[in-house]
C-alpha cells in the first residue's frame, strides 16, 4: 500500500458519509483506505477511487488491530463509523441496543485514534475528523442511547485536543443534523417507509454536504484547525423543531 499520495482513513466507508466522504477526499488528492464490515461494497468504491478497502469491525479489537496494521501511514482519519439502533424510551430501554450504540459510537472511535495517534502524530501534520451528531448536543425523547453515546463520543474527541495539544495533529469534530442516507433505515430496523417519514415535507442534508464539509476542513493549513462544526438543512433549528411542508 505504498503511495506518494497522503493517507487518510474512512471508516465506515461501504455507504451514506463514510463513502461520500472517501469520494471527495481522493478527489482532494488523498490516497483513501476505506474500512467497513461490507468489503464487497468497499472494493466497488475502491476500485473506482483508486483506494484500498480494508474489512474493519470498530466493535471488534482484533478486527482493529489488523486494520491497523496494514496501514502503514496516516495524514488523516475519519471516524465515521457509527449508527443508532431503535427509538425506546429510557422506561423501556434495550440493554442490547445500548451496548451496540456504545461499541459503535464511543468505543469504536477510541480504538481507532487510539491505535492510530503515533501515526497521525508522525504525518507531521496529521488530523483527526470524528462524525458525531447535533445529538452529541441535544437529547430528545425516545433517544436517549444514541444521545448518550453521542455526548460521550463528543467527550472522547474534544479532550484529545487538550491532551495532544503542541502535537503536529487537529481535531475537527462534525455534527451533522438531518441527513438521508441509511442512517434511519438500520434506526428502524429495516422498516423502510418509517425510515423515510423522517425527511417527509423537508429537504434534508444529503452525503454529499457533509463530505464538502469534512474535505474543506482537512485541506486548511495546517495552522487552522475548525473545532466544532454544526450543520443542519436549513428547514431545521434543533434535534426536535423543523418545517415541514404539508
Amino acid at each position: 500500500m505504498s503511495t506518494d499520495r497522503p493517507t487518510a482513513i474512512v471508516t465506515g466507508a461501504s455507504s451514506g458519509i463514510g463513502e461520500a466522504t472517501a469520494r471527495r477526499l481522493s478527489a482532494e488528492g488523498f490516497h483513501v483506505v476505506l474500512g467497513a464490515r461490507r468489503l464487497d461494497r468497499l472494493e466497488k468504491i475502491a476500485a473506482e477511487i483508486d483506494g484500498t478497502p480494508l474489512e474493519l469491525d470498530v466493535t471488534d479489537t482484533e478486527s482493529v488491530a489488523a486494520f491497523c496494521e496494514q496501514v502503514q501511514d496516516c495524514r488523516v482519519l475519519v471516524n465515521n463509523a457509527g449508527g443508532a439502533a431503535g427509538l425506546e424510551t429510557v422506561a423501556a430501554a434495550d440493554e442490547d441496543h445500548w451496548r451496540w450504540m456504545w461499541e459503535t459510537n464511543v468505543l469504536g472511535t477510541l480504538r481507532l485514534t487510539k491505535a492510530l495517534l503515533p501515526k497521525l502524530v508522525a504525518s507531521g501534520d496529521g488530523h483527526v475528523v470524528t462524525v458525531t451528531s447535533i445529538a452529541a448536543q441535544e437529547i430528545y425523547d425516545g433517544g436517549a442511547g444514541y444521545t448518550a453515546a453521542k455526548h460521550a463520543q463528543s467527550a472522547l474527541h474534544r479532550t484529545l485536543r487538550g491532551e495532544e495539544l503542541g502535537k503536529p495533529v487537529r481535531f475537527t469534530e462534525v455534527l451533522p443534523g438531518m441527513v438521508e442516507t441509511d442512517f434511519s433505515l438500520v434506526r428502524f430496523d429495516g422498516d423502510a417507509e418509517r425510515a423515510a417519514n423522517v425527511y417527509k415535507g423537508l429537504v434534508p442534508l444529503v452525503a454529499e454536504d457533509v463530505a464538502d464539509v469534512i474535505a474543506f476542513a482537512v485541506t486548511r493549513p495546517a495552522h487552522v484547525n475548525l473545532d466544532q462544526i454544526v450543520m443542519k438543512p436549513r428547514a431545521q433549528a434543533s434535534a426536535t423543531r423543523a418545517h415541514r411542508e404539508p
